[in-house]
């Protein structure tokens, strides 16, 4: 038995540049707080709670003071950076690059509608910490669909603005765009404005071609993930796709006796993961799969 972790899995540069940031404040030995969970995995989540981090809600943080806080890499709304104003907390903002690039496009948008007749549109997950941040870029008036079934939120009569959760289906944006088009081509509003913009993070979008390859070579996939990740769900559907032998964990105790079986009896043995999903538990994967077959 060959057992590969897949060199392309593992933490985005968003994700490892906030858990950096955070690494090196608690280092320095100040008490951290991180508003939500800084990555959607709970072993890596573990690790940093034993370094002194501590994860806290919008409840809690609107009642701290005098306070650092790490903002994670999905981003926050306007209200966020008010309160911290307000309550003298110390901002240490690890919001990714892109998704802040795209919650200024949004924002831009927005203030540039001085008529308030835009619909501007997010295709994103409702509640998702990033699409939440999205729309307060808007002061919540932006319409949020998750899928085609949708698009009835729209109206064809008023322009359209569309954009989208940076670690979404480009495939499914682009669905989207062109039933947007042909339900306009049918109405008797075909000259109001409709604009897309596909502001889905390419690092992340483009990993499921090579993930897919990756599950195609292998007998046996082993897929780690956190169970609260949106972006491990994906990519986990993304290789049962072309591999219908993968297997979904969340850390090495989720390794059942059969799932054991099932990896010995295999020539290839493929691990990989989620944006979310730290190396060293990829790793931990394999040393247990390893030490149970007796390598």
């Amino acid at each position: 038995m060959v057992i590969e972790i897949d060199e392309g899995s593992g933490f985005c540069f968003g994700v490892t540049r906030a858990i950096g940031k955070a690494e090196e404040e608690l280092g320095n030995g100040k008490k951290l707080y991180c508003l939500g969970d800084i990555v959607h995995n709970g072993k890596e989540c573990s690790r940093l709670q034993q370094l002194g981090l501590e994860t806290i809600d919008h409840n809690t943080y609107n009642s701290l003071h005098d306070a650092n806080v790490l903002l994670r890499a999905h981003g926050e709304p306007p209200s966020t950076y008010k309160k911290a104003q307000e309550n003298n907390i110390h901002i240490i903002d690890a919001t990714c690059p892109v998704v802040l690039h795209l919650q200024e496009r949004i924002r831009k948008e927005y203030l540039a509608d001085t008529e308030s007749k835009k619909q501007i549109v997010i295709f994103g997950k409702k509640g998702h910490a990033e699409v939440i941040g999205l729309e307060g870029q808007t002061n919540n008036t932006a319409i949020v669909i998750e899928n085609i079934k949708d698009l009835h939120k729209l109206r064809l009569d008023y322009p359209i603005y569309l954009f989208s959760q940076t670690t979404k289906s480009v495939e499914e944006f682009h669905a989207i765009v062109e039933e947007i088009k042909e339900q306009k081509a049918k109405s008797a509003n075909q000259e109001v404005t409709f604009e897309y913009h596909d502001t889905i993070c390419r690092n992340v979008a483009n990993r499921v071609k090579k993930l897919q390859d990756f599950a195609r070579n292998n007998d046996v996939v082993i897929f780690v993930g956190g169970k609260k990740s949106s972006n491990a769900k994906v990519l986990f559907q993304n290789c049962l796709e072309v591999n219908s032998c993968t297997i979904f964990v969340s850390n090495e105790t989720d390794l059942t006796p059969e799932i054991l079986q099932q990896c010995h009896a295999a020539e290839k043995v493929g691990i990989c993961g989620a944006t979310s999903t730290p190396k060293w538990l990829m790793e931990r994967i394999k040393q247990h799969i390893e030490y149970n077959n007796g390598i």
